[in-house]
């Protein structure tokens, strides 16, 4: 495994609680908002962010997004815990094994940012996402 990072969400502040990390833990901020991914959104989410991804001497330390207006939100329970497996095997290795018992929330599947992504939530109710960056071609 290369990685095991947690993913926040926010319910609309994503933006503002990344920028005020990135001043506490002096890190690098990307942001990337709704309106510059692909894919058909609602336009109340154009400002939201899809992904932000905190990152220090290289590394990243903390990833985050909005969710999408009017989505179920519940602060304290807004996180996932993303795992970058070394492979896809791995990524489906760890994907069923953490699954049991559990629900997936997004089946695995290759993803227009070019990477092998799902997510669930195991049996004790933590949520989980896999992301397998593929080699660039």
């Amino acid at each position: 495994m290369k990685s095991c990072i947690t993913y926040l969400n926010f319910n609309g502040n994503c933006r503002d609680a990344m920028k005020f990390y990135e001043r506490c833990l002096d890190g690098q901020l990307y942001l990337a908002p709704f309106s510059e991914m692909p894919g058909d959104y609602p336009a109340d989410a154009k400002d939201r962010v899809m992904h932000a991804s905190l990152v220090k001497n290289g590394l990243p330390v903390l990833m985050a997004s909005d969710t999408m207006p009017g989505a179920p939100f519940q602060q304290g329970n807004n996180f996932y815990i993303c795992i970058a497996p070394d492979n896809p095997q791995e990524l489906d290795q760890l994907f069923n094994a953490l699954g049991q018992n559990g629900k997936v929330t997004m089946p695995v599947q290759d993803t227009f940012w070019g990477a092998r992504f799902g997510m669930l939530t195991d049996q004790f109710g933590v949520n989980w996402m896999f992301n397998f960056e593929k080699p660039k071609q």
